[in-house]
């Protein structure tokens, strides 16, 4: 099955409520690969690769995150690179 890269930019409440951790550990169980980073402008940025049917799932995970979480926006974008697990990166 083909894979997609895609880059993601989540807006809103999204520092400080455990968005990273949880996302890493979605990205584990639906067999994502790639990385989550949190950015000085406070929202989150995130590379994801997978199957389409897999990447479509965090990207609609995304647009929830965590309980705390109140995410405002989405954006995607083609992404680059070959990744091979989902870590969690400093800050950007």
């Amino acid at each position: 099955m083909d894979e997609i890269v895609l880059r993601l930019e989540i807006r809103g409440r999204v520092q400080g409520v455990g968005y990273r951790w949880s996302m890493a550990a979605q990205a584990q169980r639906l067999g994502i690969r790639g990385w989550v980073r949190n950015r000085q402008d406070g929202s989150v940025e995130a590379m994801v690769q997978g199957p389409q049917p897999a990447v479509d799932r965090i990207v609609a995970w995304a647009r929830q995150g965590p309980r705390a979480a109140a995410v405002t926006e989405v954006l995607t974008h083609p992404g680059a690179g070959s990744f091979d697990g989902f870590r969690q990166l400093p800050s950007a």
